[in-house]
Order: C-alpha cells, then structure tokens, then sequence
C-alpha cells in the first residue's frame, strides 16, 4: 500500500484531498506546515480584549487535528519559519523596496511546499506527497483544474517538472461546490469554513500597517500623469500597485482615478484620471524565465495576475535568458514584479517574472 502525506492546511480543500486518498486505499498522513510565526505584529498579546484569543495559524492548526482525528489518520507537524523568511519574505521585501509588486504565493510553493515540505515528507516515509490545489498534473506535465474559477496553475508555475513528480492533487478534477459537498457528506469539521484570502503571513490585518513594522514610511507626491501637477501624498511607494484605484490617497476629488505609475528614484506615485490609456502596454520583457514543460513556443496564451484572462502572445527569446512577451491586443495593468504564467490550451508551461513593460516600442515609467 502506497503512502501518502498530505499537506493539512486546516482547511476544507486539504482535508476533502485526504479523504480521497483514503477511498482510494491509500495509507495516509496529514503534514501541517507553520512557516510564519503569527504572533510577530500581532495584536494578541498586546490587546488586552484579545489576551485569550487563539491566533488564525493556530486555529487552522487545530481544525486540521481535529480534520485528521475525523479521517482517522495521524497528523504531523513542522516549523518552516526560518526558511520561509530567508527564502520568500525577505524577497517580498525587496521587491517592494524596488517599487514593484511580488507574489510571494508562487515561491512558497517552489521553495517550501514543494521542496522542504517533500523532503519532511519523504523522512516521514512517504512515497507521495499531496495538496489541496485546484491542478492536474499527467506524464510529467501540469494542467489547469477543472474548476476554472478556482484553478491554481498560477500559483505553481514556478515549480520544476521535479518537483511535480510523486506529486497527487486528489480534487483538481473538481468543482469547488462538489467539494465542499464531499465534506459535508463525510461529516468533515471544515466543511463550511470560510477559504483563507489575500497574503497567508498579513491574513485578516491591515497591509500598510503590517509593512511599516519592516519598512520604513517614505511619504512622497501624488502626481498628476498628465498635467504633471502634485495632488497629494502617498503613504509610500510599496503601499501601492498599479492599476489601484482605492486608498490611493487624493482627498476631496470624485473623479475616477488610479495609480499609473511609479518614479522610484524621485518617490512619485502618478495618478490618472477618467478613461485615459494610461493602464494599456502590448509588451513586456520577463526575467527569471522557468519552463515546467520541455515545450518552448512562439506562440501561446499568457495570464498576468492569478485570475486574470489569457491573452494570446508571441515569445521572443532574448540572448541573456529572458524573454520578450507581445501580445495580439493591449493588455491592462500589466506590472512590474508580477508573474507572467504561459498556457498552451490547458498545460501550464512556465513563467517569469515581469521585469519591464512597454507600449509602441517605449519602456513606460512604472518604474
């Protein structure tokens, strides 16, 4: 009998994951991974309101024990916290340092998920690893999930075809209903908890807040993109993305607007107005190219921000590893720092990282 440790998150997509596995004769283990110590800037301990709170990391922990109990299998548990700052947070860091805007999801999966988490798996006897991602993998390769709304190929364009082998995603066949449908069918505890949202180390508390704790504040003008006039000031320059249009901070002005631009180098956020182009560019340049696939075209379907819609686009393969990416028809909010993820029909070819964005041949000054 094959086993197979399961990654726990405490959630209800891991635990529906591990129930499969078990109907489907396999000796199972649950895996619970602690890569962020969440009482670091938490407000437990010095709210005196919430002095007998549990913290979110710990109370998904205690779902997956109980989850675990349920099914009958045994639950494991490691600390990945070092790892997980020396190889994604202190990278996120940087790149907002820089004026771009990271994706830390897509290196915990390459550096923690799929590697670290793999190898305590494999201490632990495993001949398989398994997750709760909404993916298929098949003959080496991986492919969207089923479930278009909830498919995570995104997230995982940065693992390598190594990394994917001995890899199970026992619900990427599924629609997330059917899921949550099977847990509450085999009486699992998380059957109706809510998905877990937005960036796993800041969870429920306020972004700017949580970075001031590691970046200093560096206030600067708002600008106006095309009359060049100062309308406000900007909170600092990582506080903010292109295409944002919420928070931006321009106070007494009802007029549609959103943040176009960045000048690192003069700490200006550039603002603008109405139905302006400003958003549009029909090409970048990606750095940090990697290919899942031994497959490389010239041409395919690219995704620029998880649930964003493919576009069709034409690769060019630069001398020095990047790549030029050219696409059929203007693209919106295309930005600096995020992953650029490759399709041909449903396989997940690869990505990179978009280094630069340009429009009618002209690098525009997002950064």
């Amino acid at each position: 009998m094959a086993k197979v440790v399961v990654g726990m998150s405490g959630g209800v997509d891991s635990a529906v994951a591990a129930y499969l596995l078990l109907q489907d004769g396999y000796e199972v283990e649950g895996l619970f991974m602690r890569n962020w110590d969440s009482m670091i800037n938490n407000d437990i301990g010095g709210n005196p309101n919430l002095k007998n709170a549990i913290c979110p990391q710990e109370e998904d922990y205690n779902d997956a024990l109980k989850t675990c109990k349920i099914l009958g299998i045994s639950l494991h548990r490691v600390d990945f916290i070092k790892e997980y700052w020396d190889y994604v947070f202190t990278y996120f860091l940087e790149e907002l340092k820089k004026g771009r805007t990271p994706n830390p999801d897509l290196l915990c999966n390459k550096y923690i998920k799929f590697d670290l988490f793999k190898k305590e798996a494999r201490r632990l006897g495993a001949d398989f690893i398994a997750t709760g991602h909404y993916a298929k993998t098949k003959d080496g390769k991986l492919f969207r999930g089923f479930d278009r709304n909830k498919d995570q190929s995104y997230f995982l364009a940065m693992v390598s075809k190594e990394q994917l082998e001995e890899v199970l995603f026992p619900i990427g066949h599924l629609e997330k209903t059917k899921v949550r449908e099977i847990a509450l069918q085999a009486g699992l505890n998380v059957a109706q908890k809510k998905d877990s949202t937005g960036i796993c180390f800041i969870g429920e508390r306020n972004y700017q807040a949580f970075i001031q704790n590691y970046l200093k504040p560096n206030p600067g003008d708002i600008v106006n993109v095309e009359t060049l006039e100062k309308i406000g000031t900007h909170t600092g320059l990582m506080n903010y993305t292109i295409g944002q249009r919420r928070n931006v901070g321009i106070s007494g002005d009802l007029e549609r607007h959103y943040v176009c631009g960045k000048d690192v180098s003069k700490n200006i956020l550039y603002v603008a107005f109405g139905d302006s182009d400003y958003l549009y560019s029909d090409a970048c340049v990606l750095e940090n190219v990697h290919f899942i696939s031994e497959e490389k075209p010239k041409m395919c379907s690219a995704k620029f921000r998880y649930r964003g819609e493919d576009y069709p686009v034409s690769l060019y393969y630069l001398e020095n590893g990047e790549i030029k990416v050219q696409y059929l028809e203007k693209v919106k909010a295309v930005t600096p720092g995020q992953v650029c993820v490759f399709y041909l029909g449903e396989e997940c070819l690869g990505s990179g990282i978009i280094k630069d964005v340009y429009k009618k041949g002209e690098k525009l000054f997002y950064l």
